[in-house]
């Protein structure tokens, strides 16, 4: 590939794509221009969106950008899908118009948490709008996209204070502001996805032509509790914070929306065909935190 179209690029995960993928002529754009090397475009207009692609003519099209917040989507209803569906169809028109292949970015919140661990063959079930919306999404991308490869991530961490806003920054927020202690709920589990693995990952595939359908997450089966317990490890502050185990109850009024209690990925695919690039959560963890928030602390 020598030109990809990288459309919702301005959140966490363009940060690591626009990094990975450096070595070819990007066109990337988003809402929020963030960033000099963005250009603004709402995806979610189809004309516009088809026009600005088909004039850069790359030879693949990412599309990473969605409605991330499970309570935004519960309160907007009509603008999740729109975001997370919608504009989903539109790029699946486009590529499948320039006969190109097509990025998708799904999520571990599709399946409902009634099983422990989730491989690539599982059925999802999603509990609210923000998980229905991007299985609609996913789903019409499998369906109608000819050449697609589909990601589908757990716990996002990366991009730093500008760009994270998911449970790493959320943390480390507290820690910055002289907080010894942190209530972290005992009851959910996950996978974490650093996003510098996961674009590393993406790129493999890509360049393997395996379209399809893939889990893509860190190797190790965690929880929330561990994860923050990890952290506090890694900065050295472990004699000066405290970690209150809470359930999910704790936080009901600030997180309403249906959360499921595991969303524990297998990258068991990418184990079959010999790719898996992803690193233990733990060393992306370290490498996250070296890199992005030593210098706030």
């Amino acid at each position: 590939m020598n030109k990809i179209y990288i459309a919702g690029c301005g959140g966490m995960l363009g940060e690591a794509f626009h990094q990975k993928f450096g070595d070819v002529d990007l066109r990337c754009t988003d809402i929020d221009v963030n960033e000099t090397w963005l250009s603004y475009m709402d995806f979610r207009d189809l004309d516009s969106y088809r026009k600005d692609v088909q004039r850069f003519k790359p030879d693949a099209l990412f599309h990473l950008g969605a409605h991330t917040s499970l309570e935004f989507c519960e309160l907007n209803v009509e603008e999740a899908y729109a975001t997370n569906t919608m504009a989903v169809e539109n790029a699946v028109y486009i590529a499948n118009e320039l006969d190109i292949p097509l990025l998708y970015i799904s999520t571990a919140g599709i399946f409902d948490g009634a099983k422990q661990v989730y491989d690539d063959w599982d059925l999802p079930n999603p509990l609210g709008h923000y998980a229905r919306s991007k299985y609609a999404g996913e789903r019409f991308v499998v369906e109608h996209a000819r050449r697609h490869l589909v990601c589908r991530a757990g716990w996002m961490m990366g991009g730093g204070p500008a760009k994270d806003k998911k449970f790493v920054q959320k943390m480390m927020a507290q820690l910055r502001a002289g907080k010894t202690e942190l209530n972290v709920v005992n009851d959910k589990l996950g996978t974490p996805t650093y996003t510098h693995d996961f674009a590393t990952n993406v790129k493999v595939l890509f360049d393997n032509e395996y379209w399809g359908l893939y889990n893509m997450v860190c190797e190790g089966l965690t929880s929330r509790l561990e994860v923050a317990g990890e952290m506090v490890k890694l900065l050295g502050m472990s004699d000066q914070v405290t970690i209150n185990e809470v359930d999910s109850s704790f936080f009901a009024k600030e997180y309403f929306a249906a959360r499921p209690d595991s969303e524990r990925l297998l990258n068991r695919k990418l184990q079959l065909r010999q790719v898996n690039v992803m690193r233990d959560w733990r060393v992306g963890l370290a490498e996250y935190l070296a890199g992005y928030y030593k210098i706030y602390l």
